[in-house]
């Protein structure tokens, strides 16, 4: 369900030497094992068969290896074809935490088919004491690149311990 999604210290780096609105940003790192069990823990579940969706509402918590979802609401569209999870929309205080790592948002939406996980409203990803955000953060977890847009602003800790 989750590919390789990692947010490091490179990244960072990177974002500070441009001071532009839109930055191109090289995320590298911690990767998320996709064999591993996924479990959902949720307040309610609702299953369309119809729509092939799933809607887990209320303190959604999703882990897979380290890797961990939580959101108010958490809508599960399947492929037609294959019945696998093709997409994941989440709302509602968006937030992904690795070992190392978590960024937070509004909503997001992760196509799994494509490998686009897009964060949208008061992104803030944070690395130890380092802190990106932005309106809107597009993240091809496919080869680890991502785009910030929308009034991008960063803090970074010198000379301490990460």
């Amino acid at each position: 369900m989750f590919k390789s999604i990692a947010f490091s210290a490179a990244f960072l780096m990177s974002v500070a030497t441009s001071l532009v609105a839109q930055t191109n940003i090289n995320l590298g790192g911690v990767s998320v094992d996709t064999s591993a069990a996924i479990e959902v823990a949720a307040d309610s579940l609702s299953v369309d068969q119809d729509t092939g969706t799933a809607v887990f509402v209320g303190n959604v918590v999703i882990g897979q290896g380290e890797l961990r979802l939580s959101a108010g609401r958490v809508e599960v569209i399947y492929a037609e074809e294959t019945s696998d999870i093709a997409r994941l929309i989440a709302s509602d205080n968006v937030m992904f935490v690795t070992a190392t790592e978590a960024a937070e948002a509004q909503n997001a939406d992760y196509d799994i088919t494509s490998g686009m996980l897009t964060l949208t409203g008061n992104v803030l990803l944070t690395q130890g004491a380092s802190a990106i955000s932005a309106e809107r953060m597009i993240v091809n977890v496919t080869d680890g690149t991502a785009t910030m847009q929308g009034r991008v602003r960063t803090v970074f800790q010198q000379g301490t311990s990460q």
